[in-house]
């Protein structure tokens, strides 16, 4: 089972109702870590915004529309990312409709207000020759030498890592939580591992061939780095979990090691993952389903990212595509059949032209 993340404390000098509300959007709404820790920023900010207009959330009944909006044109001002700006509007909506709730307000100050604008952002992708580099920069899976130090014990915890990350898409949370129970059995091929998503939400994902005999490898020098009684399936050089902040830079190293110019974060594997699945053929639900996406629409952002191809694939077996245009003008049977077709069927065929 994967392990449930210790409780979020909230900021300090955050008004009660504020967190009451973080604790029922934890323990109630099932939220991540992530997104409870996040809310709770974003509300001791505002309520700091709000400290300088006059009023607080300690009297919930003092704030109103114009303070929202006032909040809301600051972050403009002040250069935040819109998508934060909504986030940050998105935790204020869940706060005041959670009290109107309970009726600690009678009248909800978000009514009416809307989000900015937001950017049209498409995730960033490695392409397969890229992703052939990062992994094959990391040592071989099999071996029959037994790891016996602790650099080869990380440099197998890394190639195990990124082999998760990219073979079955997992979110970097997701595979930081992980404990060695959670593991299956490597020695069949067709398995999945059990992760936690967000919302404590569970799934089962997948395992390539590449990715078990990777976990394999790792937990056969796991011993060298992790002391007797911890949980972890990642940990780090002192043998404690390993983080957010140490994964990043793991990935980051292992791409400059590979030659990769762009800079490379854990999520632009699991970006990759889900383009690459489209790109060989598969579905969007089946995509949708593999991500642990709860709407169909996050999953479709990855849809344009293989348009060049699905072009390419149009341009090459349509008969009036653009290389229809590519071909000279011939006064053949064939040739003729084709503008006659087209005629009878209302459509125009594509003229090379001649400038």
């Amino acid at each position: 089972m994967p392990r449930k993340p210790a409780p979020v404390l909230p900021p300090p000098d955050l008004p009660a109702c504020a967190t009451a509300f973080l604790a029922w959007l934890e323990f109630q709404k099932g939220a991540s870590p992530a997104t409870v820790r996040a809310y709770g920023t974003d509300l001791m900010e505002f309520e700091r915004f709000l400290n300088g207009e006059g009023a607080t959330l300690n009297q919930p009944e003092s704030v109103a529309k114009r303070h929202v909006q006032a909040f809301s044109a600051s972050l403009f001002r002040a250069g935040t990312a819109r998508s934060s700006t909504a986030r940050k509007l998105s935790a204020l909506r869940s706060l005041f409709r959670y009290l109107r709730r309970g009726r600690q307000i009678s009248v909800d100050p978000c009514a009416g207000v809307r989000n900015p604008r937001q950017e049209h952002r498409h995730p960033v992708m490695l392409n397969v020759d890229q992703m052939f580099s990062l992994l094959s920069g990391t040592p071989p899976a099999h071996s029959d030498n037994m790891p016996d130090s602790v650099e080869t014990a990380l440099h197998l915890r890394d190639s195990a890592l990124l082999e998760l990350l990219y073979g079955s898409g997992l979110r970097i949370s997701e595979a930081l939580g992980l404990d060695t129970a959670d593991c299956p059995p490597l020695d069949h091929p067709d398995v999945s591992i059990r992760v936690m998503g967000k919302g404590s939400k569970q799934r089962l994902a997948p395992l390539s061939d590449t990715c078990r005999a990777a976990l394999a490898r790792w937990l056969e020098a796991r011993h060298l780095l992790a002391p007797r009684g911890e949980n972890a399936l990642f940990v780090g050089r002192r043998g404690a979990r390993l983080n957010r902040r140490q994964a990043a830079r793991i990935v980051e190293e292992s791409a400059v090691l590979a030659g990769i110019a762009q800079h490379v974060s854990p999520h632009e594997l699991r970006h990759s993952y889900a383009t690459h699945l489209l790109e060989g053929g598969a579905d969007l639900r089946s995509v949708q389903q593999l991500l642990g996406h709860s709407r169909i629409s996050t999953t479709q952002r990855y849809t344009h990212l293989n348009l060049d191809a699905l072009t390419r694939v149009y341009d090459a077996a349509h008969p009036f595509a653009e290389h229809a245009a590519a071909q000279p003008e011939q006064d053949s049977p064939g040739n003729a059949e084709a503008h006659e077709g087209a005629s009878r069927k209302g459509r125009s065929v594509p003229v090379k032209r001649q400038d």
